[in-house]
């Protein structure tokens, strides 16, 4: 099977009542990791690379990582998309260099420019058979290069006109995720009687008002990671600083995929599992110096975390 578009992917997802993951990737073994764990588990998947992705691994590279993976798992539909394109010369590029799938961002944009960049690239990408991901709103946070110190919900009555103008594909909204790893401060959540910190829910009147709105549209949330106390621990258990940092809640994400939601982005989790895989095995194995022998088990973290989240979380295990 060939790379494909999401536009096939969206319309099962938004009848089924379940979501695609969409998995940044910028080296072999997170590709193979999430790759191998969908192949099992007979799940769609989104491989997002975005501009510093690109920067740092170079297009061509990553372009080819993803055709193995193709090739090794014809099994299942991949699409191949920008994550954040910054402006129209970036999407063209991916567009031009074998991409199925672009999101132009120009949610830090007025909204009369947003939407007359979005349309620029949407029509360019649809006269090669490429869809787009647009965007309104802005989350908070930094990652990989999409930085916004202070984010602003998605403001329903402006869905409809900026769908219509730019003809995109699919819509990123703003509910209350945050990119990176520290979604929420501690002074922001309460306390559970186990002692855990339990961070706000999200803006779900906003994403239900949205699908009011847009009826059959496929809404795609951002900056959705968990953030697995798990590997938090053990980052910091061997070495890492990573105090409070706090994700948004497993249960809220599969709540959302039974709306509207048909893509959501995990962008630190995987991050977590693999530098909390290799943080432990130095301190077990000081010793050890081969790349193969700790990134072999960092990769087979990854891929149980990625079929965790196919299965129990965005519900699209066995939808391949």
């Amino acid at each position: 099977m060939a790379l494909v578009t999401s536009k096939e992917m969206f319309e099962k997802a938004y009848n089924g009542g379940y979501a695609i993951g969409a998995f940044n990737v910028n080296n072999m073994e997170i590709v193979q990791g999430i790759t191998e764990a969908c192949r099992e588990e007979k799940a769609p998947v989104i491989l997002q690379v975005s501009k510093g992705a690109r920067a740092y691994a170079n297009h061509t590279y990553l372009v080819k990582l993803v055709e193995a993976a193709v090739h090794e798992c014809p099994e299942i539909p991949i699409v191949l998309h920008l994550d954040h394109g910054p402006d129209f010369e970036t999407c063209k590029s991916c567009i031009d260099g074998g991409f199925t799938s672009v999101m132009i961002d120009g949610s830090a944009l007025s909204f009369a420019d947003n939407i007359e960049v979005t349309r620029k690239v949407v029509q360019y990408a649809h006269d090669h058979g490429v869809v787009v991901e647009g965007e309104l709103g802005t989350l908070a946070g930094i990652e990989d290069e999409v930085s916004h110190a202070v984010g602003s919900y998605t403001r329903p009555e402006e869905v409809e006109e900026f769908v219509s103008k730019t003809g995109v594909d699919s819509l990123a909204i703003a509910i209350g995720t945050s990119h990176g790893a520290y979604k929420f401060k501690p002074e922001q959540c309460t306390l559970n009687e186990q002692g855990i910190l339990v961070p706000p829910a999200l803006r779900f009147d906003i994403l239900e008002e949205v699908s009011k709105r847009l009826p059959g549209f496929p809404i795609v949330l951002h900056g959705s990671s968990s953030v697995p106390q798990e590997y938090v621990k053990m980052i910091n258990a061997h070495g890492g600083k990573m105090p409070n940092a706090i994700g948004v809640p497993e249960e809220q994400l599969r709540q959302a995929a039974r709306l509207s939601v048909c893509k959501i982005n995990i962008d630190s989790d995987l991050r977590l599992a693999m530098t909390g895989t290799i943080r432990q095995f130095f301190d077990e194995h000081p010793d050890k110096f081969d790349p193969r022998e700790y990134l072999k088990p960092a990769r087979a973290n990854i891929k149980e975390l990625v079929r965790h989240k196919l299965v129990d979380v965005l519900g699209c295990a066995g939808k391949a």
